[in-house]
């Protein structure tokens, strides 16, 4: 088995971070945030949302300057403050321990993901570190995680996934992948579809540690 792990709302407490960037960028081109902007950014890979963000707010700026205000908005939180979820750290050293192979997926931006997992030295425990974004993929469909399959070349029943997004575990369940949800407060609203999605729902990965 394969097991694939989200980094933001799974491994690391940072969805937060994501609400207060939006709002700050908003702030400052005098726009609010909507509901149907939060349900769309939320889970698009970072292009898509720059370009989504243009679009929807009529933005006279490019796709590039939002994702650059974004980024600088965002760095220091990743690099230096954000905190791993409960268990998160003990779970991955549980699996090494058991020489099961670890994949990270994530709609994250690269550098932000790789300073928060430099940061809490996680980086290793992985065998390869994936991002949506340059795979040109969207966790939110169902093929992407048939493609995901074939880039680590397995089958999709043998592929574990560990998200607290509803949309990709839906995604990931549809594809025939096993699938763990992560409760996190980002997508409280959605609780109940994640229960009816997933194989298993957890309120972090400690509850999947041994004993």
């Amino acid at each position: 088995m394969v097991k694939v792990f989200d980094l933001d709302g799974t491994l690391l407490d940072s969805n937060g971070i994501w609400r207060w960037v939006d709002e700050t960028f908003m702030h400052q081109h005098g726009r609010e945030l909507t509901d149907e902007y939060n349900a769309y950014v939320s889970h698009a890979i970072f292009p898509d949302a720059a370009h989504f963000t243009k679009v929807y707010y009529d933005l006279p700026i490019t796709e590039s300057e939002i994702m650059n205000g974004w980024l600088a908005l965002a760095k220091n939180a990743y690099a230096h403050t954000l905190p791993l979820k409960p268990g998160a750290k003990e779970y991955l050293k549980q699996c090494a321990d058991r020489a099961e192979q670890m994949v990270l997926y994530t709609s994250s931006e690269p550098s932000l993901c790789c300073a928060a997992l430099q940061r809490h030295g996680l980086t290793a425990y992985f065998s390869q570190l994936l991002f949506a974004q340059e795979l040109k993929l969207e966790k939110k469909y169902p093929d992407s995680f048939y493609m995901l399959s074939k880039h680590l070349n397995t089958q999709p029943c043998e592929c574990i996934l560990y998200d607290d997004s509803p949309v990709a575990c839906s995604a990931a369940k549809a594809a025939g992948w096993t699938v763990i949800g992560v409760r996190d407060s980002f997508f409280s609203h959605q609780e109940s579809e994640l229960e009816q999605t997933c194989d298993r729902v957890i309120n972090d990965l400690s509850e999947l540690l041994d004993p």
